[in-house]
């Protein structure tokens, strides 16, 4: 009879969670608490994901997804070990700026605040670009510290938030007032 798989470690019971390394932090250092709120962001844009109305869109938020877990990696990883993980870099914050751009010419930006909610993908998207700022601040923390040395994952995260604008902005632009549900 196989086994069944177990779900949990029960290593981080004594409150410490592994780096990728050979050390261990409590829960709550502003490592293990910073990519924890990058997970955050990667949770809500994958809810975003779910509901928004174009392809295109919904493809270049599921890279983004793909890209917040390399970052996650980098930020988990000690010192020594960090420079393996690396891979958000300048290219990846060209691309960033790349999608602004494309999805930004699309459409004509709102010349006063905009009020969350006019659309379900507009909004998820708003929940997730407020995410996002925040994990920004503490990513900038971590860097200012010394906790992170890649200074390309501040810009990458604060394109990010942008680009998230625009694409909340095309939603509502585009969809359905008051929509629950996505036209896929």
């Amino acid at each position: 009879m196989p086994r069944e798989p177990k779900y949990y470690t029960a290593t981080g019971d004594d409150g410490t969670t592994g780096l990728l390394g050979k050390e261990r932090v409590k829960k709550y250092h502003p490592r293990p608490s910073t990519y924890g709120i990058v997970d955050e962001a990667q949770a809500a844009l994958g809810l975003a994901r779910a509901v928004i109305r174009d392809p295109e869109a919904a493809s270049t938020v599921y890279q983004i997804q793909r890209d917040l877990y390399l970052m996650m990696s980098e930020m988990s990883a000690t010192k020594e070990n960090a420079a393996k993980f690396r891979k958000i870099d300048a290219e990846k914050v060209a691309w960033i700026e790349a999608q602004i751009e494309d999805f930004g010419a699309r459409i004509e930006m709102p010349r006063e605040f905009t009020v969350s909610g006019e659309t379900l993908s507009g909004a998820a998207l708003d929940l997730a670009r407020a995410v996002v700022r925040r994990a920004e601040r503490e990513i900038v923390r971590l860097v200012d510290d010394g906790l992170l040395e890649n200074r390309e994952l501040v810009r990458y995260i604060n394109r990010l938030s942008s680009l998230l604008y625009v694409l909340s902005v095309a939603e509502e632009r585009n969809g359905e007032t008051g929509s629950l549900a996505p036209n896929k």
